[in-house]
């Protein structure tokens, strides 16, 4: 089996328990907290809670920002295995959202300048947070399976829009600012009891394909949703992410547990270089299933029949 490193920025969300879990190494990216100033990006909490975090953003969001990693610390991450002859596959955020692809593109540059010889894949996911993290820990388990570098580059770039969301974001108006939310003008605000419930479109941003009233309801069209558009759910690993909805995402958990028998579902905090952007609200799960349609114009119908149902 050859040898080869997993790499993903700081888009992916992955906690560092899932990092090591799955051996990917994740290139740091930067955040401005009050305070603090301009620091590398964490995925684990340590003196800050996720609780003060999420309620301080709230109260100043222009007090925080984000960016990814530069050409200068993309070029260090990827000549440490350059030097060593050992290919590397490194996933960016949805190059539809950051520079970070961009940034990586001239590294690899540079880097093939100095070590010609150098295999370095470049797999933009079209995705980010937990739906980008999840594409890269199943390239780790095709990789653990004894998929060449080859096989796994093809993998990531032939499946990248099966790789879905399910799930509510509470305060639509903050996400609608950030530029995480397309048509934003007609969801803007945060209604009381109604969950937003939206899909990645083809360039990962998420589109609101419905709105369903209160949390009960939300769980059984999201249940439907997943039921209908999930593949092998009994074979593949779950993510929920969760911004300050740690209780709702124990209950779907359970619910996508009792359901759909999965390997494994793992609840995923959402840290704060994709939560300054995000906010706090989001309740999603994340799984593969069938390839996402150009307009989800598919994915609508879905979630308003089974809106319609849960009425």
């Amino acid at each position: 089996m050859s040898k080869f490193v997993l790499m993903a920025d700081a888009g992916c969300d992955l906690s560092v328990e899932l990092q090591k879990k799955y051996d990917i190494r994740v290139i740091n990216g930067h955040i401005v907290l009050p305070g603090k100033g301009d620091i590398p990006s964490f995925m684990e909490w340590g003196e800050i809670s996720a609780e003060a975090f999420y309620t301080d953003l709230k109260k100043n969001p222009n007090n925080y920002s984000t960016s990814p990693a530069n050409v200068a610390e993309y070029e260090a991450a990827f000549e440490e295995y350059a030097k060593e002859d050992t290919p590397v596959i490194c996933v960016t955020i949805s190059s539809t959202m950051s520079g970070s692809m961009g940034f990586a593109e001239t590294a690899k540059k540079n880097i093939l300048q100095k070590y010609p010889d150098a295999k370095i894949a470049l797999v933009d996911s079209m995705r980010f947070g937990p739906g980008f993290g999840l594409m890269v820990v199943h390239a780790s388990i095709l990789r653990g399976e004894g998929k060449s570098y080859e096989e796994v580059v093809g993998y990531l770039e032939q499946n990248k829009n099966r790789f879905h969301q399910a799930g509510w974001l509470d305060d639509l108006s903050f996400v609608a600012k950030k530029g995480r939310l397309t048509h934003p003008k007609a969801f803007f605000g945060t209604l009381a009891g109604i969950k937003p419930i939206g899909e990645f479109d083809s360039g990962g941003m998420t589109t609101v394909l419905g709105k369903a009233k209160g949390a009960k309801a939300a769980y059984a069209v999201l249940l439907k949703y997943i039921e209908a558009t999930v593949e092998n759910p009994s074979d593949q690993v779950f993510f929920i992410a969760q911004s300050n909805r740690l209780a709702q995402a124990q209950q779907y958990k359970q619910m996508i547990e009792e359901r759909f028998h999965p390997k494994g579902v793992f609840i995923n905090d959402v840290y704060p270089f994709c939560g300054i952007n995000v906010g706090p609200g989001l309740m999603a799960a994340y799984y593969m299933g069938k390839p996402i349609t150009a307009d989800l114009s598919v994915e609508r119908a879905l979630i308003e029949k089974f809106i319609a149902e849960a009425k």
